[in-house]
């Protein structure tokens, strides 16, 4: 028994000790703790209005497959909204419901239990980052502009025209302000995109995996196999420890039936179908903007 809790102290304090490194791969200049910052902080990004989960798509699924649970934070219908919303003219994506969507994702991994937080942390910080950016931008906006013209930096979607409005558009002006660099690390939004892009990938080939595997393998094998193939060649190998140890405290297959409101793997495999296939639309997109501006391995 001692032996036990000294394992689970000695756990406990490598997530810690990595939790703190883990803030220093990603310069943050402009990030701030809420209550050191005059800026509004994640929690103050709100949708503006509630989701009707009966105004989900028909071609994401529509309402006969995709249900609403009662009692949770995260609902597929919303995430399902949300990648629909981010579907820009032209191929693009736009940041506004794309950072909605991480939002959404976020509560799908903290209901996976206290240690996910290991990854939702940085997921957070990095919204956050790119949020601030683009109020930095507005304000730029505001002083330069008439009246009849400023934006207001309160408001929740920025315009057309606005550096933040899209992937495309952020990626396209930080190149070329000279925001981002190929050689070392900046806090740039499209460096911090990058990051956001690639655990993307981690979450779709996860719910891939989900949706189309049987009984037989668990939910922790399944996430360790999607971050080796994804996230583990980009990660230290302190941070590749301290993930095992996450993946080890997984919850079982039916905590994920029950996120998304299904009871049984039969009954959430056109579910995951519709999930992925959304996520992966999104995903090629942001991927296609970032390869044509050789964005894809930034420091």
């Amino acid at each position: 028994m001692v032996s036990g809790l000294g394992r689970c102290l000695a756990a406990a304090a490598l997530l810690s000790f990595l939790l703190f490194l883990s803030s220093l791969w990603l310069p943050q200049e402009t990030v701030q703790s809420c209550e050191d910052s005059w800026r509004p902080c994640l929690n103050a990004y709100k949708p503006a209005g509630q989701v009707d989960h009966a105004s989900v798509p028909e071609e994401l699924g529509g309402s006969d497959i995709i249900r609403e649970c009662n009692g949770q934070k995260f609902q597929v219908s919303r995430l399902l909204l949300h990648l629909n919303s981010a579907l820009g003219p032209a191929s693009d994506v736009l940041l506004d419901p794309y950072l909605l969507c991480w939002e959404e994702l976020i509560k799908f991994m903290e209901a996976l239990g206290p240690l996910v937080g290991f990854f939702t942390h940085k997921v957070e910080e990095k919204i956050t980052l790119i949020r601030q950016l683009s109020l930095e931008e507005s304000a730029r906006h505001s002083v330069t502009a008439g009246n009849s013209l400023m934006y207001d930096a309160q408001h929740e979607v920025p315009p057309h025209g606005h550096a933040y409005h899209s992937v495309h558009s952020m990626l396209e002006a930080e190149l070329q302000r000279g925001v981002v660099s190929f050689d070392q690390q900046t806090p740039s939004g499209s460096r911090t995109l990058l990051r956001l892009h690639r655990s993307l990938l981690w979450l779709q080939l996860l719910l891939d995996k989900l949706g189309t595997e049987r009984e037989g393998r668990s939910f922790g094998e399944l996430c360790r196999e999607a971050y080796l193939e994804v996230l583990a060649p980009h990660h230290p190998w302190l941070v590749q420890r301290a993930a095992e140890l996450v993946f080890s405290a997984m919850p079982d297959r039916s905590v994920f039936l029950q996120l998304v409101c299904v009871r049984t793997q039969e009954e959430a495999e056109p579910v995951m179908r519709i999930v992925v296939a959304a996520i992966r639309e999104i995903h090629e997109r942001t991927q296609r903007e970032l390869e044509i501006r050789n964005m894809l391995d930034l420091p």
